[in-house]
């Protein structure tokens, strides 16, 4: 099962690739100027440190030298993880030349709503 959701910024474009492999994930994250693999982040769900019998996330993260893709690849790594209570492995790279901060800002908020709705259709059992 694969869906691809497409979100289009103010100034570029962002897609999310997400792949059901058995009971696991792969998401792949790609847009800007020059869509790349900046990193890959492999997260793995464990009981939650509050005792309370929820589900949260371990990562381990692999950095393309110079790359600054983890903090996007992890929120969809681990919330997926953790929601879905299963491996996933999200890899990927946005790049604007000279972006800004309220551009970087405008991708963060349009990953998270994404994930919040990948989140959503995981708990649904939709994907």
């Amino acid at each position: 099962m694969e869906q691809e959701i497409i979100k289009q910024l103010s100034f570029a474009e962002l897609a999310i690739k997400f792949t059901k492999i058995g009971n696991d994930y792969h998401v792949l994250l790609t847009g800007g100027d020059i869509p790349h693999i900046g990193c890959t982040v492999l997260a793995l769900p464990r009981p939650s440190l509050t005792g309370d019998g929820s589900v949260s996330s371990t990562a381990s993260v692999l950095n393309v030298t110079g790359h600054k893709d983890e903090a996007l690849c992890r929120q969809l790594a681990e919330r997926l993880a953790a929601t879905g209570n299963t491996t996933v492995v999200c890899s990927g790279g946005f790049h604007v030349d000279g972006i800004t901060g309220q551009q970087i800002k405008e991708v963060q908020q349009a990953v998270d709503e994404i994930c919040r709705l990948l989140c959503e259709a995981l708990q649904k059992e939709e994907i």
